[in-house]
């Protein structure tokens, strides 16, 4: 059987790293922040093409954070996509906002600049472009609209660990980033983490004061703070991947090539579009097929497994009819949420593996 992800055999591979790792850190003493974090955060900054990183406790901190730090409160509008996880949607929710929902791209599957303009009214605070599967958004007329109505940026790059777009990595394009370091992302701690970016001082010393209770001080406590501090050790685990993220990035893109060319030309199986000016950087894999739980199904018997990143845009599901949207409001958001099938994809695939499931598709597609 061919996993759909595998992260025992990238753990193994660098046990002993790992292990002398969290080990020092252990002996430290030192399990939330402190020094392991901040060489984390001094190497991630840089690495996304930001000024400043910030380490928090997930990617649902960090986008939660990073509005707050734009000023998003209660009657607040943000726009944002409907073909997402939750979270993009859920984080604006708790701040008391409106999320305003845009239709997405039908060939990247990320917001449709097109769509942006009409969506902004006069409560309109920001703009969360989400980085889909490891591909950039069309971010220069987003950047471009966004300044010329004065609104904050906030890329959702929880998925886009150096993904770049027109040579720009993201998490340094917008006014404040977030990424998440769940296990399975391409850059992931053995447990929850995550990241806000950004090249304004004043939003980066916010977000220290933010992520541990408001408080730049111990027990000075500026600000109504959050509990959303990085662990020691997970930040531990984080720096050791980071000597290996390049060169993980250059595997996954590797098989996507291969992928690419094995796939070309079906008729029942629509592999992602690439744009030529983005470095897309695959967290997934997601080909569009009609049928898709025969689809899963066939594969299954193939011994190939699978995943649906998403199977629901976001304003269909019940826990978020409160936002007042219809089925049909976004119909690209929508069939693409219907058709979207993840395929295997982590570095330690080998050709072998990557053939087989190729072998896998083309068997449906000639069946179909």
């Amino acid at each position: 059987m061919i996993p759909f992800l595998d992260l025992k055999m990238q753990y193994q591979a660098i046990r002993s790293e790992i292990l002398e790792a969290v080990t020092a850190t252990l002996d430290s003493g030192t399990f939330v922040l402190g020094p392991e974090v901040t060489a984390f955060e001094e190497a991630f900054a840089p690495y996304v093409g930001a000024s400043h990183a910030i380490g928090v406790n997930s990617g649902t901190a960090a986008l939660q954070l990073a509005l707050v730090a734009a000023g998003v409160g209660p009657g607040d509008e943000v726009i944002t996509v409907p073909h997402t996880f939750v979270a993009t949607v859920a984080a604006i929710m708790y701040l008391g906002a409106r999320p305003v929902l845009v239709d997405v791209d039908p060939a990247s599957y990320t917001l449709d600049p097109t769509c942006l303009e009409a969506a902004i009214g006069p409560r309109t605070k920001a703009i969360i472009p989400v980085h889909l599967y490891g591909q950039p958004a069309d971010m220069d007329p987003i950047m471009e609209i966004a300044r010329r109505r004065g609104l904050i940026v906030v890329e959702d790059a929880a998925q886009a660990h150096g993904a770049e777009y027109k040579g720009r990595r993201c998490g340094g394009i917008g006014d404040l980033a977030a990424f998440s370091f769940y296990p399975g992302k391409n850059l992931g701690a053995y447990g929850e983490g995550g990241a806000i970016t950004t090249n304004r001082g004043d939003f980066a010393r916010m977000l220290r004061m933010l992520r541990d209770w408001g408080q730049e001080t111990k027990y000075e406590h500026k600000l109504l703070g959050y509990n959303a501090r990085l662990e020691s050790v997970q930040a531990s685990v984080l720096r050791v991947k980071m000597r290996h993220i390049d060169r993980w990035t250059a595997a996954r893109r590797s098989i996507a090539e291969r992928y690419d060319a094995g796939l070309a030309g079906l008729r029942h199986v629509l592999p992602p579009a690439i744009h030529p000016d983005r470095r897309h950087v695959f967290h997934i894999y997601a080909v569009r097929v009609r049928d898709r739980q025969g689809f899963m199904t066939f594969l299954g018997g193939e011994g190939v497994g699978t995943a649906i990143h998403y199977p629901f845009a976001v304003h269909t599901l019940e826990g978020y009819r409160t936002l007042g949207y219809q089925a049909g409001d976004f119909p690209v958001a929508e069939l693409v949420a219907s058709e979207v099938v993840s395929l295997p994809m982590f570095p330690e695939m080998t050709d072998q593996m990557v053939d087989a499931v190729i072998a896998a598709v083309r068997k449906y597609d000639a069946s179909a």
